[in-house]
């Protein structure tokens, strides 16, 4: 934690608003406010990202552009008051860090520009018209997190192909859940292998969740996104160790805190591809022209301290796709 508010001290990410004279200083300027609004509380690097980006593009705090953070801490209820809080400043674009977060700034505010750095199928979520012509003002990055989830059933099956029973840690409060569980259920359905959605209503909940995969002899663990995931990522893989649990999971992040094996896009990119589209926001354009962009590099990265500790063997055809492996 410590680390962590260190962190966002550097970066002058803190949260609050700043005094009153400071924000009429901003106005009388007319210096550009980013409002960031983030469902998690842990993506430090991932901010820290686009904020460097946006300096490269000639963006400099506090003489052309100030910033606004508002975290939920995984706490999804907490994101609408953070939203409006957003709007009364006003913010001049919202950046968002999850689906949830995207689609509380839709419903907050019809004019401010928002532009998604991470989220699910915005088409499919009614974030956007389309990928091409999203409309309205929403635009920006999708992670397209659901639709790797068959991807991942492939690499574990590479890993494991011996799995006989899969646990599927989730958060039914997630916009996203409904689409991992299908994805995942397509992909297993064939195989005749069993899926065992344990849903995690809360951090105290984490224990009980694992000795229930345990007692229904799971193979495995398949971790869905979710911001509360990402900040406890050091516990789940702790834990996965514990009994004996492969995990395949859906950020680097987790790999580096002791998971087994990720498949996903480079999220620290795609903030980093997010500040173009604010710089373009600022310039002129019209969110509802920018085509929302789809990640095209995707990063295969396994913890070989975690395979030997769970007595896995990993074929070297996926050693070898690997983008990072973590010796």
């Amino acid at each position: 934690m410590k680390r962590r508010q260190a962190l966002f001290g550097i970066l002058g990410l803190a949260g609050g608003l700043p005094a009153a004279s400071e924000l009429a200083a901003q106005a009388t300027a007319k210096v550009p406010i980013i409002g960031m609004l983030d469902a998690g509380s842990d993506r430090v690097e991932w901010w820290a990202a686009f904020r460097q980006q946006l300096r490269d593009l000639g963006y400099v705090e506090r003489r052309n552009i100030a910033f606004e953070l508002r975290l939920a801490g995984g706490k999804f209820e907490r994101l609408p008051a953070s939203a409006q809080e957003l709007v009364r400043i006003p913010a001049t674009v919202i950046v968002t860090s999850g689906t949830v977060a995207a689609r509380i700034g839709k419903q907050a505010t019809s004019g401010i520009p928002i532009v998604m750095a991470t989220g699910d199928d915005p088409v499919r979520l009614g974030i956007a018209a389309s990928l091409a012509r999203p409309g309205g003002n929403v635009t920006g990055m999708t992670s397209v997190a659901s639709g790797l989830a068959g991807k991942r059933f492939e690499l574990l099956r590479e890993i494991q192909p011996k799995l006989a029973r899969l646990a599927v840690l989730l958060n039914e409060q997630s916009p996203v859940a409904t689409n991992f569980r299908q994805g995942l259920e397509a992909a297993a359905r064939p195989l005749k292998i069993p899926l065992q959605f344990v849903e995690l209503r809360s951090s105290e909940d984490f224990a009980a969740a694992f000795s229930a995969m345990a007692r229904e002899r799971a193979s495995a663990i398949f971790v869905i996104n979710d911001p509360r995931f990402f900040a406890e990522r050091r516990r789940i893989a702790d834990l996965a160790i514990k009994y004996r649990l492969p995990s395949v999971v859906g950020a680097g992040e987790y790999v580096d805190a002791g998971a087994l094996i990720s498949y996903a896009p480079s999220y620290p990119d795609l903030f980093r591809r997010t500040a173009f589209y604010v710089d373009r926001i600022l310039k002129g354009a019209k969110p509802g022209d920018l085509p929302i962009e789809q990640p095209t590099k995707f990063e295969l990265v396994i913890n070989m301290k975690t395979a030997r500790a769970l007595g896995v063997k990993i074929p070297p055809a996926v050693l070898l796709r690997a983008e990072r492996v973590i010796e």
